[in-house]
């Protein structure tokens, strides 16, 4: 019997795409251009953060209940523009990686918390949107990252149940929604390392999507 986890779901922003890196950027301008006293661990904080996380945090941050809002549609206005006219950049490894996998029977899914048209034209400039089955909004379902809903309702689109999906994420947020789920989690780290709490939540940290991809070719239930 084929023991084997043929299906891989793939977070976005900072996973398949390097945008991770513009996107705080953006935050952090935002956040000092708006008054907001932030330090760069409290901005990375928001990684993959549904709203109603994003809310209770920023108020425990500054103490204003608006705040999160505030600094998401100022970030927004700031780096929008910038995003429609660059070249998308991608991670290492990236096509190499899902070419392998696909070359090996493996379904690729996509589970973002970027709204859907947007993760459909981010992935289109980057080259990627052919390499997926299916391509799913966290926007979709009703608690986002780090809930688990995104990642339940990719497995179930995808045909299998989340312990036979692997998911692939660089931020701590994410990981907590894959690993909730069920799913076999593989943390591909972009800005930060996994501390020793997120560890628990982590099946396995790779430095490239190239070794996530090996690890996945060569894992056994």
């Amino acid at each position: 019997m084929d023991r084997r986890i043929k299906t891989a779901l793939f977070d976005m922003d900072g996973t398949l795409i390097d945008t991770e890196k513009i996107y705080q950027k953006y935050w952090g301008i935002a956040a000092e251009e708006l008054g907001f006293d932030l330090t760069k661990e409290d901005i990375l904080s928001f990684r993959s953060l549904a709203r109603e996380y994003g809310l209770i945090l920023g108020e425990k941050l500054t103490g204003i209940p608006t705040a999160y809002d505030d600094l998401r549609e100022y970030r927004k206005k700031l780096m929008e523009p910038v995003m429609e006219g660059m070249d998308i950049p991608l991670k290492p490894m990236v096509k190499e990686a899902l070419t392998k996998l696909r070359g090996n029977g493996v379904r690729l899914g996509v589970a973002t918390a970027t709204e859907i048209k947007k993760t459909e034209d981010y992935l289109k400039r980057a080259g990627l949107y052919d390499y997926f089955d299916e391509v799913i909004s966290a926007k979709s379902v009703a608690h986002r990252k780090p809930s688990p809903d995104v990642y339940q309702y990719a497995a179930e689109r995808m045909g299998v149940t989340p312990d036979m999906a692997f998911a692939v994420e660089d931020a701590p947020n994410g990981i907590l929604s894959a690993s909730r789920a069920g799913c076999h989690t593989i943390m591909v780290p972009d800005m930060t390392e996994p501390d020793e709490d997120l560890m628990t939540h982590i099946n396995y940290v790779a430095k490239d999507l190239m070794v996530a991809a090996d690890y996945m070719l060569n894992y056994e239930r």
